[in-house]
């Protein structure tokens, strides 16, 4: 059983399995299989090939990077688990994977409803309104805007950000591919983003 200290290491061939829809859709079912046959190394592709996209599921309800990133933590535990549940006749494994991060983000709604409320960290913020940009804002400039302010940055702060909040990359992958402690991941990204909220500022 994968073990719930650590995130599964990334395989640089996991992104194959999304090359299209279709495509991606066969290939996720293929891991799916292989990780209900408890393959830990079909686990961390699949890792790599989901995360992103169940992380804008959960911070769309949670609107707290932290506390998605414990929720994400969470599914990926499940999905080792049931695996074995998923059935292809019945939804595509996209749409089961999404179930199971939307459920466990409600569920911590439902426990700790003023933590939403009450999140004050700076930097989780200002990360909730960058993929909101790119995903629900439809004003065009508002997202050039952004976007030039990122550009401000030093190149690899630029790409920081960017990995984290727009697609949806952990703090633990951007220490491993920064070669950088988790604490000087999140130090970088808390200047980098307060640098941001002053270049977003009319």
């Amino acid at each position: 059983m994968y073990s719930d200290s650590h995130q599964p290491d990334a395989s640089p061939g996991a992104t194959d399995y999304l090359s299209t829809d279709q495509e991606g859709s066969s290939g996720i079912t293929r891991l799916l299989h292989r990780v209900a046959q408890q393959d830990r190394k079909a686990f961390a592709e699949l890792y790599e090939a989901t995360a992103p996209k169940l992380m804008a599921t959960v911070l769309r309800i949670l609107k707290d990077r932290s506390w998605a990133d414990d929720v994400i933590h969470d599914t990926y535990i499940k999905v080792w688990q049931k695996a074995d549940q998923f059935d292809a006749e019945r939804s595509s494994p996209i749409t089961w994977l999404a179930a199971i991060a939307r459920h466990g983000a409600i569920d911590e709604l439902r426990r700790h409803p003023a933590r939403r409320e009450t999140a004050s960290n700076e930097l989780d913020n200002i990360a909730d309104h960058a993929p909101a940009a790119h995903e629900e804002i439809s004003d065009q400039q508002t997202v050039k805007h952004l976007n030039h302010c990122i550009d401000q940055l030093e190149k690899d702060r630029q790409d920081m950000v960017r990995l984290a909040y727009l697609n949806g990359w952990s703090r633990d992958q951007l220490a491993l591919h920064f070669d950088q402690p988790i604490n000087t991941v999140k130090t970088w990204l808390h200047r980098a983003l307060k640098q941001i909220k002053r270049c977003l500022e009319p």
